[in-house]
């Protein structure tokens, strides 16, 4: 191996998922776009086998080997470091060039802009270029393009098996690969349409110039841990077990059946069967309204979310988006008080359309209005919150951003 640049830089950009809530990890599809807030990078080479990661934003330093046993202890955010030192060491245990990471961040924690795994793929970035993985040879077999990358990177954090290397804990969150390949596959001034399991790119949409997002952070935390992380991998486990059983009543292969589920008019009579009886540890009551919101979410909103962000048909647009929030609230169940006052004050305030996003259980809603109206906007927006829920004004956060490049590396 050659000696590579020391020091690196690089910008890893939260995201926004506009529409496709809670599908990715069901072989689903959502339209995400990167934005212009970040974590900031730098990272140095170092000749031993270890991650060093000190962030200013987060209390303490982690220091943690890179080894198939790596451990997590204090603070609790070296979770997420331990989960990227295991993986990478037991995967390509050849690759024993350390790093020091060095972070600071414009991206809110806890917020719904998937900061959990712009923190793994800062890490995980740095491993990878720190020891010229590009000229590996098993690297290249396993994660020949970026949608690879993405989708490996978020194997770390969920502790999924990819490709010919095994699974583990991760850092307990059943989720998918959307965020990843939002950060690392979208594209500047854009929104962008994947399908998941595998990983594929449908379609990039432009951004409208002259509109903004505004970022409503509820204060109410969407952390991945205890019960927040228990009421998540609920509705992922859910689906995953309804997937499951219709893959083996119809003998369809795991590549394909998310989308023959999706259009497959049989599927509706096989999930209502699956779902009066139950099982997997759910009630049938809660399975076939997330099965139909899951199928509504690809199939119909998704797509005509993007046809009319595409032709610039905002009624249209604030209409299936609204649908979106709607069924998240009534199917997916992961809304709380919050983030529903949040998204429907906004739309009385003249938002063209506004939806909670991320994990739910708290977090944020995204709201699109005009770049000239944003100030306004947002003042009212947060004013009508902290009247509404006192108690989380000083928690909350307000941010305006717009779609940004995926991750790069800086230059200068």
């Amino acid at each position: 191996m050659s000696e590579p640049s020391r020091s690196r830089r690089y910008v890893v950009p939260g995201r926004v998922e506009l529409v496709g809530k809670h599908v990715d990890y069901a072989g689903g599809r959502s339209l995400t776009c990167a934005v212009d807030r970040a974590i900031h990078v730098r990272a140095t080479a170092i000749d031993e086998p270890v991650l060093k990661v000190g962030d200013g934003g987060r209390r303490g330093r982690v220091v943690m080997p890179l080894s198939p046993n790596a451990k997590s202890g204090w603070p609790r955010w070296a979770t997420y470091v331990s989960a990227v030192a295991r993986r990478f060491a037991r995967d390509f245990p050849h690759a024993r060039r350390g790093v020091q990471v060095k972070l600071r961040s414009d991206l809110p924690p806890s917020a719904g802009l998937s900061s959990s795994s712009a923190f793994i793929v800062a890490m995980a970035t740095a491993l990878v270029d720190a020891n010229e993985m590009e000229q590996d040879a098993r690297w290249r077999e396993a994660v020949p393009d970026l949608l690879a990358r993405a989708e490996y990177f978020a194997a770390m954090e969920t502790g999924a098996p990819f490709g010919p290397f095994a699974g583990d804990e991760g850092v307990g969150v059943r989720g998918g690969a959307q965020d990843p390949i939002a950060m690392i596959c979208g594209a500047d001034h854009a929104a962008s349409q994947f399908s998941y399991i595998p990983a594929r790119l449908e379609r990039r949409v432009p951004w409208p110039i002259e509109m903004v997002l505004v970022i409503g952070v509820s204060g109410v935390k969407a952390t991945k841990t205890g019960n927040a992380r228990r009421q998540y991998n609920r509705a992922s486990d859910a689906m995953r077990w309804l997937v499951a059983r219709w893959n083996t009543e119809t003998r369809r292969d795991d590549a394909t059946v998310a989308a023959a589920l999706a259009a497959d008019t049989a599927a509706s009579t096989i999930i209502e069967r699956l779902a009066k009886a139950g099982g997997g540890g759910f009630e049938g009551r809660y399975l076939a309204p997330r099965f139909d919101q899951f199928r509504e979410e690809c199939e119909v909103i998704v797509p005509s979310v993007g046809d009319a962000l595409a032709r610039g048909d905002y009624a249209a647009l604030g209409r299936f988006v609204d649908r979106s929030q709607e069924l998240a609230e009534r199917a997916l169940g992961n809304q709380v008080p919050q983030t529903i006052h949040l998204a429907r004050s906004a739309r009385t305030l003249g938002a063209v359309a506004a939806s909670a996003f991320g994990a739910g259980f708290g977090g944020a809603v995204w709201a699109m209005v005009p770049a000239s109206d944003a100030e306004r906007f947002e003042a009212e927006w947060r004013t009508g919150y902290a009247a509404q829920f006192p108690q989380y004004a000083e928690k909350s956060k307000w941010l305006v951003t717009k779609p940004g490049p995926p991750v790069r590396e800086e230059t200068a």
